[in-house]
């Protein structure tokens, strides 16, 4: 598979990796928009949040909740983080492979942009 994402939780291409197990893979995004921006991937490929199906309950369940873990971790929890899924072109998705965006270590502001 050419998707950049699936090489990285199969190990095919390097990443910074802050977590890893059987279903998610979890790494430091090489342009960050924050001084913490970490992604989660999910192991499997599911190229959008409009492709995930009530199967996929568990599994976007464990993306949260490991977004916490590694807020907690990498000392952004008690200030306030952030968590995004961008949803195709438009809302910003450029890897077309599920990802869940963890962001802090700076004030966020609403609207987002």
């Amino acid at each position: 598979m050419n998707c950049l994402f699936c090489r990285i939780a199969s190990g095919e291409l390097p990443a910074k990796l802050v977590h890893e197990d059987d279903y998610l893979v979890a790494f430091h995004d090489i342009n960050p928009q924050a001084p913490v921006h970490v992604l989660i991937v999910p192991r499997r490929h599911i190229a959008t949040l409009n492709e995930v199906s009530a199967d996929d309950d568990e599994l976007v369940g464990a993306m949260l909740r490991r977004a916490a873990v590694i807020a907690r971790n990498l000392g952004i929890a008690e200030r306030g983080y952030r968590t995004v899924f961008n949803c195709n072109r438009e809302a910003g998705q450029t890897v077309f492979h599920l990802h869940l965006h963890v962001l802090g270590g700076r004030p966020m502001h609403w609207p987002p942009g």
